[in-house]
């Protein structure tokens, strides 16, 4: 079975979303996803991506991600009126199935998303093929597990770094930041607070053929 690492919570420890603002909403909102979260290394290498990114567009009025809130979802679990225990251990379960190979993934352009306030991402041009087959058989694995209401059809992975408030950014070349993706993460984030747990993380190991034990 594929080790898993629990990340205990500490207690009275509180939990923020992606943009590290405080959050006082009376109903709190709990999401679950699975995510590629960034070592220390590749979290500085986006980092710098971004200043660059930001002196050579000085006119992009944007709302910053703080770098230590940057990863780049997998699959979204869907959003919850309190911690689903049994949404966790399902997710887990699926996770502990998944066998794959560590591989590089280069993202090389900025690009920004639709929507009220479009998301500013850095990303590949295509999806690397390891990685299309990890989303793949996550996905697989989570609708069997019976967690196949909110995971995506389709996949385009990105880290978002700022959400406009002003005209979009138009796809810009960057200088290519190399992820060696070793991991990924179940993550519980509470909508409108400043930061996100990490359940559990699980190494990628094996051939390099990918798949899954059912």
């Amino acid at each position: 079975m594929q080790q898993m690492t629990i990340r205990p919570h500490p207690p009275g420890h509180p939990r923020v979303d992606l943009f590290g603002g405080t959050g006082g909403e009376s109903v709190r909102v709990h999401r679950l996803f699975f995510a590629l979260l960034p070592d220390a290394a590749t979290r500085a290498r986006l980092a710098q991506a971004v200043q660059a990114l930001k002196a050579n567009h000085p006119g992009l009025r944007a709302r910053w991600v703080s770098p230590a809130r940057y990863h780049a979802t997998l699959h979204f679990l869907g959003d919850h009126a309190l911690l689903r225990q049994d949404v966790v251990g399902a997710a887990e379960a699926a996770a502990g199935k998944l066998r794959m190979a560590p591989f590089e993934w280069a993202l090389h352009e900025a690009t920004s998303f639709q929507g009220r306030q479009p998301p500013c991402v850095l990303r590949s041009s295509s999806v690397p093929e390891p990685l299309q087959r990890l989303w793949r058989d996550l996905r697989h694995a989570a609708v069997l597990a019976g967690q196949g209401r909110h995971v995506a059809r389709n996949f385009t992975p990105h880290v978002t770094v700022a959400y406009s408030q002003g005209p979009r950014l138009d796809t810009t070349p960057i200088e290519p930041v190399t992820w060696q993706v070793e991991r990924f993460a179940l993550v519980h984030s509470v909508v409108g607070q400043p930061d996100y747990q990490t359940l559990a993380e699980w190494p990628l190991q094996g051939d390099g053929a990918g798949g899954f034990q059912e």
